[in-house]
């Protein structure tokens, strides 16, 4: 087993998009790192980061909102464990 114990934020941003355009079907996605948003905050973790994700998907759109954020957190819930903090996600 490999276990990474660090990764940058475009390794996560390009790991996080290939996944999940895997696993739906996608018309657009983009992603941003907000993680300045909890530098301040007690507790943050600098190996963590915060990410917005912005979805254009039929495929979610056909699905209600709930599920379509539980199949988000499933696809990623590896990098979710390891080295996202907080997910705000938006489908369109």
């Amino acid at each position: 087993y490999i276990i990474i114990l660090f990764m940058n934020i475009n390794e996560l941003i390009a790991i996080v998009k290939k996944k999940i355009e895997s696993e739906i079907v996608v018309e657009n996605i983009s992603i941003e790192d907000k993680s300045f948003l909890h530098k301040k905050h007690s507790g943050n973790d600098i190996d963590k980061f915060h990410l917005k994700i912005q979805i254009k998907s039929i495929e979610l759109k056909k699905i209600s909102k709930v599920d379509g954020t539980k199949k988000i957190y499933k696809i990623l819930d590896s990098e979710i464990k390891n080295f996202i903090h907080s997910l705000q996600l938006l489908i369109n």
